[in-house]
């Protein structure tokens, strides 16, 4: 329910691509389960430090790529243009208007995979990897990089939360207030992708994948408790 406030608000303000999310998460929805499954076998620092290293990998990715606000893309590959992952979108904050389209497409759909598999493993949402793989490795406008990893994650981690929900691992005492917050909370991101830069944008998921993956690896380590 949260994630779908979340990315309907951000599909109604032009900021997601449901043709592009798609394709990509219902590779990432196959992989979460397998993820699921095994990161209820692992131990928890094994899984905390994998996911804080992960996290700080792709933040360094990002910090290191150069307009990643708006990529050019000057091809698509034919996989991307059969299945029609193009289209049209309109930065609202400064007025531009950019035709994008992907390429990588393969790379990406099994980048999704990967993903997928990951966030079931860690048993969350995996935007943190899912802006980083549209924009960076498919050529995706931040912005709608960022607006269309809501759309994947609410299909991603519903498939992986029916294996947590069997095997009693959801605490409904903690999730039911927090679904309130997290809708205000999407609701007032989804106003604030709309006017803020791009290159604002980038700076605040760098920030954000930066602070969560050092907490991670802290808290696996034994240093964060």
């Amino acid at each position: 329910m949260r994630r779908a406030f979340g990315c309907a608000a951000a599909a109604a303000r032009g900021l997601a691509s449901l043709r592009l999310a798609i394709p990509l998460a219902l590779a990432g929805s196959i992989t979460s389960i397998a993820g699921a499954l095994i990161g209820l076998a692992l131990p928890t620092q094994i899984t905390q430090v994998a996911l804080g290293a992960t996290i700080l990998g792709i933040a360094l990715l990002m910090l290191g790529a150069r307009r990643s606000e708006f990529p050019d893309v000057p091809r698509q590959d034919s996989i991307g243009a059969a299945l029609g992952l193009a289209g049209e979108f309109r930065d609202p904050a400064d007025g531009r208007t950019l035709q994008w389209r992907t390429h990588r497409t393969l790379p990406g759909i099994f980048m999704f995979c990967g993903i997928g598999l990951l966030a079931g493993m860690f048993g969350l949402g995996a935007g943190w990897a899912n802006v980083p793989a549209l924009n960076l490795l498919m050529g995706i406008p931040l912005k709608l990089a960022v607006g269309t990893s809501g759309l994947i994650l609410s299909v991603v981690d519903t498939s992986a939360a029916w294996v947590y929900i069997h095997r009693g691992a959801v605490l409904p005492v903690l999730v039911a207030p927090s679904i309130v917050g997290v809708m205000l909370g999407a609701k007032v991101g989804a106003q604030l992708l709309r006017i803020a830069p791009a290159r604002t944008v980038r700076k605040i998921v760098i920030a954000l994948l930066l602070v969560a993956g050092a907490r991670a690896l802290m808290k696996g380590l034994g240093i964060w408790n």
